[in-house]
């Protein structure tokens, strides 16, 4: 047992005596300060400029991870930019949920670029990331920086997304040495369901892995400031998140992943019928919007509306 010095007497000795001064109530322990919000936060910082590239590097850096989802219109893409999303793709899955195509492949430049504008013009701080779509950079670097250029100069956006690994490295190369942002998209890449025959997860087996892990370093390699890893093994996509120095962005590939994205229509509850397994539906906006849709046409039907504070005289 420690002694305890003449100096140091315990408080109930020290409080004997005649000239022994009542102790002083303890005062109360203040309550401990909010976590500081960092300012530079890619979700709820306090910037009001456009989030870039540079952004994304550094929060990479800070081990900080951050939302994306798909925007194809002005309004939607206001409502996401108000929440704080701080990256917005304009996707070919607006070939699904958007355009009414069976898949992403007949979707054209020009439809990219025309809601693309519209995303831009409905943000202020969001990145907007604009696929570049099937036929429009498989022929090569130059073709791909010809059809990046155009939704550059004309939609607006602050970067390109195109698919493939070892294969696209010469396009991603070219377009990043003009000055264009490029994310990257590998494992699972719906450009390709003919080939796949379906949507099947990616890099399972040995070999499988390994040639994702090549594709990753590859668009690293090549100047890409992302990379989405779509239907890949969790553990597979651990490891990738882990060997490079650009952010991963992970849609069906587990919680490792720097970023995550969904499709916005299966976010909300907004598409028909089966999602893929890694959806959440945060909401089922479907059912809201079809119950809006019908008490309208009871209230028309019923003469109900319009009622005298929606008439002029």
């Amino acid at each position: 047992m420690t002694q305890l010095s003449p100096a140091r007497k315990p408080a109930a000795e020290a409080t004997q005596g005649p000239t022994a001064k009542p102790a002083k109530p303890a005062k109360p322990a203040k309550p401990a300060k909010p976590a500081k919000e960092n300012p530079k936060s890619l979700y709820g910082g306090t910037r009001s400029r456009r989030i870039t590239v540079r952004d994304i590097a550094a929060a990479k850096e800070r081990g900080e991870k951050w939302p994306m989802l798909t925007a194809y219109d002005a309004m939607t893409a206001s409502v996401f930019d108000e929440s704080g999303i701080p990256v917005l793709l304009v996707g070919d899955s607006m070939g699904n949920c958007h355009l009414g195509y069976e898949s992403t492949v007949p979707v054209t430049l020009d439809e990219i670029t025309l809601l693309s504008a519209a995303v831009v013009r409905g943000t202020t701080r969001a990145l907007v990331v604009a696929d570049l779509p099937f036929g429009s950079y498989q022929e090569g670097p130059v073709q791909a920086l010809r059809s990046a250029t155009r939704l550059v100069k004309e939609a607006g956006v602050g970067a390109v997304k195109l698919e493939g690994g070892e294969r696209s490295a010469h396009q991603v190369e070219l377009l990043v040495s003009a000055g264009i942002p490029v994310m990257a998209h590998i494992g699972l890449t719906p450009q390709s369901v003919h080939a796949f025959g379906g949507y099947p997860v990616q890099g399972r087996g040995e070999e499988a892995a390994q040639q994702l892990l090549r594709d990753a370093k590859a668009v690293q390699d090549a100047g890409a400031f992302a990379v989405v890893l779509e239907a890949v093994p969790a553990e597979l996509a651990a490891e990738a998140t882990r060997s490079l120095h650009i952010p991963t962005v992970g849609i069906g590939a587990g919680a490792q992943c720097d970023a995550q994205v969904l499709v916005w229509t299966d976010m909300a509850g907004f598409t028909a019928g089966r999602v893929p397994r890694f959806v959440k539906q945060y909401l089922n906006l479907r059912e809201l919007l079809g119950g809006a849709a019908k008490e309208f046409a009871q209230d028309v039907v019923g003469g109900a509306f319009p009622a005298e504070e929606h008439t002029f005289h």
